[in-house]
């Protein structure tokens, strides 16, 4: 990731999803693991709202780089 500069906070959102994805992606390289807890937390709204606190975080780190706030 070159940068947390996006153009608008779609972008940057969009951006945050990535960051969480690819993180994810880093620390379990199984596949084959990813795709069972990925069964487990489809139906677990408490793994998903976690899910969500994740994107959140890196969403806020995005927008204080982008000065969103005070557009």
């Amino acid at each position: 990731m070159p940068s947390l500069i996006t153009a608008t906070p779609l972008e940057g959102r969009m951006l945050a999803i990535t960051i969480v994805r690819k993180t994810i992606g880093t620390i379990q390289r199984d596949s084959e693991a990813k795709h069972r807890i990925r069964k487990i937390y489809a139906e677990d709204p408490m793994m998903l709202m976690r899910a969500v606190e994740l994107v959140s975080m890196e969403f806020k780190i995005i927008a204080e780089a982008n000065n969103y706030w005070r557009k």
